[in-house]
């Protein structure tokens, strides 16, 4: 009797603030299965648990068959946002304890606000700081020797007050952590049951502020995400006899063992949203697009990020609400306009949406789970652009409860309730466009060039309004929508990132320091994938540095070849720069030889590749069958029914054909007005617009040729 092979599963989860969404890879025969389940707020590893469960029994697996599981989570992102940091201390350098307070003096919206803008409080009150002493120069030169008096007298401070998460940020620890190293050890002995973040291990480069502020992050998170993540791996565990891999996704569009996350928890604040523009910048690659602004629509906010050549554009400038991180992170823009965003009117009788979301619970009006106020979600169904359910039927609408909050929005503000309900939406779209502008247009990115993807459960609803608002070229909307970040994490390498500061300017550049660092990084890379498995010969390495003109305060990044550092390889650097900062700017110094070249960061990346998923051809059969020449004729008579939808105030409720996704087959096309529903997601096609259905199953939505933008487009 012949025994079946050992199946090889590889799973992603994504915990929305909604819903959890799985994918599930089965690496033996190909096969990708999606799913998803109501997420659990009071405990995310509920939802989690239930989600790998479900796609188990869906594909008839077990746990024994689950060779590694991929997970995006917001329990970081969440937490800073929410402004929920715990009591947190910091130690800094003798003379230093008001770093936090002098910060950056940045004014949110410009000057003109500075009369009406208060600080916000720092994450550490000014009461909450200890310095020790103790000075290293920018060199790393000891200036004055390590007092370790003073750190012990720290160490005792906060463990007499029960302060047991610290940050530690010492002056040019950067250049030499010694005296760091000396506080941890300090704080180990004098006060063990602290969890303390060092800088010099979470960022180690110039800029104290920020520097500080990275390593306060990372502290402040420790403690909620090694919870978090010790409960769910504990519970992945209790599936079978082995314990299972299980990965963390990291705000650079890598993973990480979720036992190595624990150690760098900052690295994790745009989990979520960075497995998204992976997943969508994959697919649109796949689809034969370069230039893609992604959108992905959840039900608390929507993620947008700009992805060229399938690949999201990175930046160590990311803040999250309040806090700024100098960690290398995908560049997102989130904005509070997701399915559960809330309608409501301010004093003056305006209407407005967002940023207060109704979330999973009591979430939308129509979820009739205890919600009282009118979402965008309640909008759309009022307006028929979504079906009277969702997740294909499992879960119910109250469209009564939707029409009745609508209603009751609209006497308040004396208009009549479609033209409420489309006001909703309009904002909703008006609120998704500005961020698409944000990661585009003020990066100096023409988005008349580019595609829009659109994915999350919300993603797509609003597609075509933005296409009218921002001139777009059009859409892609890939299969299982809603599922894209989950599907983002089987692509994901494990990918860690170095960085090390070394000012010096080019016509005085020591080449063999330069490899010297250089070297340094990567034997820090290389231990780090040993550590998670990768054999040397799987081991890949990217190099970047900073440069800037010397007397700039802010450097532009740029790629760096491999090989050994001389004269050729930095002037090729320099080159790069000069490019890079006219593309950016508008202008370079390159014939100048008044404006010095300085070097300012040398950063490595270590990536271990996986296996990825492949897209494949959908009914490729289609494209050739000759009685299928008419694609146009099948995607009508594909049709399961009919809805009265509305998608202009104006023109009031229309007769518009209801299309099930999986019907459709590759090589269809119709035109709007129409609906395309499927599990997990609804795509509304309104009137002038265009739907080709390509080889791997995306919908690719352009403006009908003889069509125009609507009023409110960018010309």
């Amino acid at each position: 009797m012949t025994t079946q092979p050992q199946r090889r599963i590889r799973i992603g989860i994504d915990t929305g603030g909604t819903f959890t969404d799985v994918v599930a890879f089965d690496e033996g025969s190909g096969e990708l299965v999606t799913t998803k389940t109501p997420s659990t707020p009071a405990n995310p590893a509920d939802g989690f648990i239930t989600g790998v469960h479900k796609v188990l029994e869906l594909m008839g697996a077990s746990g024994t068959d689950i060779t590694a599981v991929c997970h995006g989570t917001t329990v970081a992102t969440n937490q800073l946002l929410e402004g929920k940091v715990e009591s947190l201390g910091f130690i800094t350098t003798e003379g230093y304890e008001f770093i936090l307070e002098i910060a950056r003096q940045a004014v949110p919206d410009g000057y003109g606000n500075s009369y009406f803008w208060v600080k916000p409080p720092r994450i550490v009150p000014v009461d909450l700081v200890r310095t020790v002493g103790g000075r290293m120069d920018f060199k790393g030169n000891e200036i004055r020797p390590f007092d370790e008096e003073s750190a012990v007298a720290a160490a005792r401070w906060f463990r007499d007050r029960g302060i047991s998460t610290i940050g530690v940020c010492l002056l040019h620890s950067y250049a030499d952590d010694s005296h760091e190293l000396a506080v941890r050890e300090v704080l180990r002995r004098e006060h063990p049951d602290a969890v303390v973040s060092i800088s010099s291990e979470v960022l180690r480069e110039y800029r104290e502020y920020e520097r500080s502020m990275t390593t306060l992050v990372d502290a402040a998170v420790k403690p909620k995400v090694s919870r978090y993540v010790a409960n769910i791996h504990s519970r992945l565990d209790s599936l079978t006899d082995q314990p299972i891999p299980f990965y963390i996704m990291k705000s650079n569009g890598g993973v990480l063992s979720a036992d190595e996350v624990v150690n760098q928890p900052i690295t994790t604040v745009l989990s979520g949203p960075a497995a998204g523009a992976l997943g969508a910048g994959l697919i649109a690659q796949r689809a034969g697009f370069t230039k893609v602004l992604t959108c992905d629509g959840g039900g608390t906010s929507t993620d947008v990020s700009v992805v060229l050549d399938g690949e999201p554009t990175l930046t160590t400038e990311g803040t999250v609400g309040a806090y700024p991180s100098k960690i290398p992170m995908i560049d997102v823009v989130t904005v509070g306009a997701g399915g559960g965003s809330i309608a409501w009117v301010t004093p003056e009788g305006t209407l407005k949406v967002g940023p207060q979301s109704a979330g999973a619970d009591p979430g939308p009006l129509c979820y009739a789970k205890g919600g009282t106020e009118p979402t965008i979600t309640d909008a759309h169904v009022v307006l028929g652009r979504i079906p009277p359910h969702l997740l294909g039927g499992e879960i119910p609408l109250d469209v009564g409860s939707a029409k009745d909050g609508i209603d009751e929005l609209a006497a308040r503000l004396d208009l009549d309730p479609v033209r409420c309900a489309t006001g909703i939406l309009e904002i909703s779209a008006w609120n998704q466009a500005n961020a698409l502008r944000q990661v585009s247009v003020k990066r100096g990115l023409d988005v008349r060039d580019f595609m829009l993807t659109t994915f999350g459960g919300s993603g797509s609803l609003l597609a075509c309004r933005l296409v009218d608002i921002l001139d777009l070229a059009g859409v892609v909307v890939p299969q299982n929508p809603g599922n894209v970040s989950a599907f983002g994490l089987l692509t994901v390498d494990v990918k860690n990132d170095y960085v090390q500061t070394a000012v010096a300017r080019h016509d005085a550049l020591d080449h063999a320091a330069v490899q010297k660092t250089f070297d340094s990084l990567t034997d820090r890379a290389a231990k780090a994938l040993d550590a998670e498995g990768f054999s040397r010969s799987a081991h890949r390495y990217s190099r970047t540095v900073d440069l800037r003109y010397f007397g700039q305060a802010f450097e532009v990044r740029v790629a760096a070849p491999d090989g050994t550092v001389d004269e050729t390889y930095a002037a090729a650097v320099a080159d790069a720069f000069h490019a890079e900062h006219r593309a950016l700017y508008g202008y370079d110094f390159r014939h100048d030889p008044t404006q010095q070249v300085e070097w300012v960061n040398l950063r490595v990346t270590g990536v271990g590749p996986i296996t990825r998923p492949e897209l494949r051809d959908r009914d490729r059969e289609s494209l050739s069958d000759p009685t299928h020449q008419d694609h146009s004729d099948h995607a009508k008579t594909s049709a399961r029914g009919r809805r009265l939808v509305c998608f202009d105030a104006d023109d009031g409720f229309i007769d518009a054909p209801v299309l099930w996704r999986p019907d459709l087959r590759a090589g269809d096309t119709f035109d709007g007005p129409a609906i395309v529903e499927e599990f997990g997601s609804t795509v509304p096609v309104h009137p002038g617009f265009t739907v080709r259905v390509d080889s791997i199953g995306n919908l690719v939505i352009t403006r009908t040729p003889t069509n125009t933008p609507t009023t409110g487009g960018d010309r």
